[in-house]
């Protein structure tokens, strides 16, 4: 099996899921832990994912069937695996823990995902952050089929669901647009005591009755989900509360009317150091995205929230003024810390007062 960059670069090793060729961005995560979480990650629609940590698979897969029903403690984010394809260094074909049920293998030729392992992922890695993120082709058997950019296609339409959902949990109700919300944004607001009224990308929302307005993450590039932008934006002249999770960061911040770029390769891991500007405490996430909102483009009235103590990127923003903020990392983490997670007991707060 062959991984091929179009940059010309070609990485060989041995399959272990789907006999399947598979094309799209190829990006990597430096996370140890927590496969079956990235993996049904919505926010992968489209990407080949290169895990750097070196041994993947030494713990399986729990019943994907009983944990996807919305559990508490469910490590999926999703129904279904959502990246296209998988490179490994090393992995682990025995397995070992109390709720395995099932090898990363088998579970990725049920889902038809390809995956390859035998690769130098720590050259690889490099090479992505030297050039930044590159499209690439698995290539399991016969003839390369070409490169595909993922991005020029509206990816929040691809995995986001096609009807609304109410999940029930107490009298203030939360309209959760999800762009490709991972299942750990629910049962994070559940939990707190919030009924989520879960609606399409491009539902308007806004003839619904509710408190608070929660715009979840998603793959992709943020401009293509212009029907969101402006539901936001008559949801803002209403002055209805807004919490904005990773790709709502950008979505947020595009309906204030400020601007977004692509990252040279994204944020991809659960050790994140981002700054609150305010306190100046930095605070430890988990995050997956590959577009970022410029903080100079805010307009009057804004200000950035979060900045990354890496590169100085944007990692929230929040009006001075208004029930508006966001964030560019996750609070629900799945996997990562938890650090943040106190973002949703300000958010849930705020619509009882």
């Amino acid at each position: 099996m062959k991984l091929l960059l179009k940059d010309g670069t070609i990485f060989e090793g041995k399959s272990f899921g789907a006999a399947f060729d598979a094309a799209g961005e190829v990006v990597f995560n430096t996370g140890m832990v927590g496969y079956p979480e990235s993996l049904t990650d919505p926010s992968y629609a489209g990407q080949i994912l290169v895990l750097t940590y070196p041994l993947v698979g030494n713990y399986g897969v729990p019943s994907f069937a009983k944990a996807s029903k919305g559990k508490p403690d469910s490590p999926f984010e999703s129904n279904k695996v959502q990246i296209a394809g998988l490179v490994v260094s090393e992995y682990s074909e025995k397995y070992s823990h109390r709720q395995a049920k099932q090898s990363l293998s088998e579970w990725l030729k049920k889902s038809g995902v390809p995956a390859m392992t035998g690769v130098d992922t720590r050259a690889l890695t490099k090479r992505l952050r030297e050039h930044g993120v590159l499209l690439g082709e698995l290539v399991h058997s016969g003839k390369p089929k070409g490169f595909v950019d993922p991005n020029e296609e509206n990816l929040v339409a691809r995995v986001n669901p096609k009807r609304k959902k109410v999940y029930k949990g107490g009298k203030t109700r939360i309209i959760a647009v999800d762009c490709g919300m991972k299942e750990n944004i629910v049962r994070s607001l559940v939990a707190r005591g919030a009924t989520v009224i879960r609606v399409p990308w491009d539902y308007d929302f806004n003839k619904e009755k509710y408190d608070g307005l929660l715009l979840s993450n998603g793959p992709g590039d943020p401009t293509m989900c212009s029907k969101t932008i402006e539901n936001i934006r008559t949801a803002m002249k209403k002055n209805k509360p807004i919490l904005g999770v990773c790709l709502g960061n950008q979505l947020l911040a595009l309906a204030a009317g400020a601007s977004t770029y692509k990252l040279k390769y994204g944020h991809r891991s659960q050790n994140q150091p981002c700054l609150d500007i305010s306190s100046r405490r930095c605070y430890i996430t988990s995050q997956n995205h590959g577009y970022a909102v410029d903080g100079k483009s805010l307009p009057t009235g804004w200000e950035e929230w979060f900045v990354n103590a890496n590169d100085g990127s944007n990692e929230g923003i929040r009006h001075k003024s208004k029930p508006w903020r966001s964030a560019q990392f996750h609070p629900e983490a799945s996997p990562g810390p938890t650090d943040t997670a106190w973002i949703f007991d300000e958010f849930i707060a705020s619509l009882k007062k």
